[in-house]
């Protein structure tokens, strides 16, 4: 397998310039600092100005290196500001590095921002054949494929509308469409396609699928982790301008969503403490790689760790599943299983909530709850890091059901080590 792209010790720079002194004054003040600043300069005509703005250097990228095989898919994830875009713009050429090399072995075709090559005031007819000269392609080349990109984009009610009228969606459909059939051998595309419907979404990712079953080469940025792990072999993990690791994707997903729950704290909430907590959560019969993720429609044991520290007697436990917008997906209680209440004593347990997941790849917030007969509630806990749900397979999920979740659910609960 030949290299496509290698990158030894990138680094670019930036220069950031602060005011001094607050923009925005009272008229009075602009008069007296004008006359105090003329005063100023008289007195000292080579000395700097006290308005002046003081600049910073600012690293966005800091020795990168990396190489990447033809036929590769890299994901390329890291915090806002990491430095992904950055990377990402001058692989495509579009701005120069302050120092390094970049070795390309190819055709690359970009999609950075909405709109980029995008003249308003042309319709989109027009500016099919203008991106398309942009990004390389020729007339011949243009019109061949013409159709099909018209049909990729699903704008040709508006092919002849300007662009300056069309919804952000609609921009990226029809950047993306020539993007696409540019037939590049490496394809950059950015966290763009969040801007596209969820239908729309999922054809990019199969048309970049399909790319790198040709044995082109995907760098892809994106926030979504299931459509990174589902179309990437590896990943690329920045970490303020520096590539903290690489490797296979799943590892380098679940070292990123390690490190960020450690800043992401659980939560627990109406707590009598000296009693009971919930501390901690895992999956079991998962089998994603990824930590604390599974796939949609398997059936997933989700363990609570519940330290008890005085006996309870007369006791029962919910459990709630949430989505990312708010919306329940599940809410079962130990109750819901055989009627019975528990009695806990002074140690530690698991509770164990066994359910098949058959929703929608996403971030989910998971929830438990301890509660005594009579309603009283000892402890409720927002669980930190989130649920992962990854998709299964391409096959549309079945659209009969009621509500996000239809499954049965079943509750469990062991003392630690039985």
């Amino acid at each position: 397998m030949s290299l496509a792209i290698a990158v030894e010790n990138l680094s670019k720079k930036y220069i950031i310039g602060h005011q001094k002194k607050e923009r925005y004054t009272a008229l009075r003040d602009v008069l007296a600092n004008g006359v105090k600043h003329i005063a100023h300069k008289l007195r000292h005509p080579f000395a700097a100005s006290e308005n002046d703005s003081i600049q910073e250097d600012f690293w966005a990228l800091t020795d990168v290196s990396f190489d990447i095989q033809q036929g590769d898919r890299v994901g390329i994830i890291g915090r806002n500001g990491a430095g992904k875009s950055t990377l990402l713009k001058i692989l495509s050429r579009i701005t120069e590095p302050t120092s390094g090399r970049i070795r390309i072995r190819g055709r690359v075709a970009s999609l950075l921002e909405v709109g980029t090559g995008f003249h308003p005031e042309l319709t989109g007819r027009e500016n099919i054949f203008l991106n398309g000269a942009i990004l390389g392609m020729s007339k011949a080349e243009i019109a061949r494929k013409f159709d099909g990109i018209v049909a990729f984009a699903e704008v040709e009610k508006f092919l002849d509308t300007p662009v300056k009228r069309y919804s952000s969606g609609m921009y990226v459909r029809l950047a993306f469409a020539v993007a696409a059939h540019l037939e590049p051998e490496i394809l950059v595309i950015d966290e763009v396609l969040a801007v596209g419907d969820a239908q729309f979404q999922k054809k990019c990712i199969d048309r970049m699928g399909e790319v790198s079953r040709e044995g082109k080469t995907v760098l892809f940025v994106s926030h979504n982790f299931p459509a990174v792990q589902r179309l990437c072999n590896r990943g690329i993990l920045i970490e303020s301008g520096t590539v903290k690791s690489q490797g296979e994707v799943s590892a380098i997903l679940s070292e990123y969503m390690q490190a960020a729950s450690l800043g992401e704290e659980a939560v627990n909430v109406n707590v009598r403490p000296g009693e009971a907590r919930f501390v901690d959560w895992r999956l079991r019969n998962t089998s994603s790689e990824m930590m604390h993720s599974c796939y949609s429609r398997d059936e997933c044991n989700v363990e609570f760790k519940l330290v008890v520290s005085r006996n309870l007697v007369g006791v029962s436990m919910g459990f709630a599943i949430w989505s990312s917008e708010g919306v329940l997906v599940l809410a079962v209680s130990s109750l819901d299983n055989d009627g019975k209440y528990y009695d806990l004593y002074e140690g530690t347990y698991w509770a164990m909530l066994r359910v098949r997941l058959p929703i929608k790849a996403g971030t989910y917030q998971l929830e438990a709850a301890l509660k005594e007969d009579r309603g009283r509630e000892v402890d409720r806990w927002l669980a930190a890091p989130k649920l992962v749900v990854l998709p299964k397979s391409v096959t549309p999920l079945p659209t009969k059901w009621h509500g996000l979740l239809n499954e049965e659910a079943k509750f469990e609960i062991n003392r630690d080590g039985s």
